[in-house]
């Protein structure tokens, strides 16, 4: 039996009230809030703003070079067409738009230890929407399966970052099955200025993985994308001995494994990694970030890292 409770939560100073949401998730969304806003308020906070700010993301113009100028900024291809060097401008802008792209296919709902991956997904949102709120920027999520199921227009605000969590935590889709491409072409749609995109799944639909990277190609030309690759530690191997009846939670394909015979569990450890392998390689064919996160540590301390890796590899 499941507690309901109609309580409140209280962020950044403000009380919004929740309606009628499981005790546990509660409890959950609070862990989380406690435990981010030591590293929100101050040295991640920083991190996010001194990696994804000021860079100017917004083109302006095209000029002539002048002295001064960085190489970096140099348009090659319209320096070689006039015969002289021009640079690229960007205007600075004021504020991000975030977008959280949250894998909801039941994949997510596999987890050996505290928290399912779906939960740390949410997780992670979380923390990136607490940042991104702190900064001022905009805040906006699509939760998909394999269609777009929830989609929240960005916006300002503690009240709005309280909505967007919420759904995150509480919201049930209605298909299992994966498809990133249609997600990423629905950003597309919805969102026509550059954005600071965040897709965040285990990337387990290998019957797409093609149509999938080449859609993710596409999108990083125009947006900032960063990847953030889930996993349990318990996906690579087979449990010991045993005939083993695994179901796929995606579609119900039904698959059986001698869990007694080594064989068999090198083949399942390396197809496993095989694949995971081939999905951090695509990611770098496509000049797209990603961060490995899996369900056994802390998701805070492994964006950090990634936002300390990000800072230095932009000085």
């Amino acid at each position: 039996m499941v507690n309901y409770t109609k309580s409140s939560m209280i962020i950044d100073g403000q009380d919004y009230q929740n309606q009628m949401l499981p005790t546990e998730i509660i409890k959950k969304i609070k862990k989380i809030h406690i435990r981010t806003a030591r590293l929100v308020n101050s040295m991640m906070s920083g991190q996010y703003k001194s990696v994804f700010r000021g860079s100017g993301i917004e083109f302006e113009e095209v000029r002539e070079y002048s002295p001064g100028d960085e190489v970096k900024s140099i348009d090659w291809k319209v320096s070689a067409r006039l015969g002289r060097p021009f640079v690229k401008r960007y205007r600075e802008e004021r504020e991000l738009v975030v977008m959280l792209l949250l894998d909801m296919s039941a994949s997510g709902l596999f987890g050996t230890g505290e928290n399912l991956k779906q939960e740390t997904a949410a997780e992670i949102a979380s923390i990136l929407a607490f940042n991104a709120i702190r900064n001022n920027d905009k805040v906006g999520a699509i939760l998909f399966t394999d269609q777009v199921e929830k989609y929240i227009p960005p916006k300002k605000g503690s009240a709005h970052v309280w909505q967007v969590i919420r759904e995150m935590f509480t919201f049930k889709p209605e298909h299992k099955q994966t498809d990133i491409g249609a997600a990423l072409r629905y950003l597309g749609k919805v969102c026509r200025k550059k954005a600071l995109c965040f897709l965040i799944s285990d990337f387990l639909s290998p019957d797409k993985r093609e149509q999938d990277f080449r859609q993710i190609r596409a999108v990083s030309e125009k947006h900032e994308l960063i990847a953030v690759l889930l996993s349990d530690p318990k996906e690579f191997q087979l449990p010991e001995g045993g005939i083993l009846c695994a179901q796929d939670s995606e579609t119900g394909e039904l698959v059986y494994y001698d869990a007694y015979d080594e064989k068999t569990h090198r083949r399942f450890y390396e197809e496993k990694m095989r694949d995971y392998a081939l999905s951090l390689q695509n990611f770098k064919s496509a000049d797209v970030d990603c961060i490995e996160i899996n369900t056994e540590i802390s998701a805070a301390d492994a964006l950090s890292r990634y936002f300390r890796i990000r800072e230095r590899r932009k000085r």
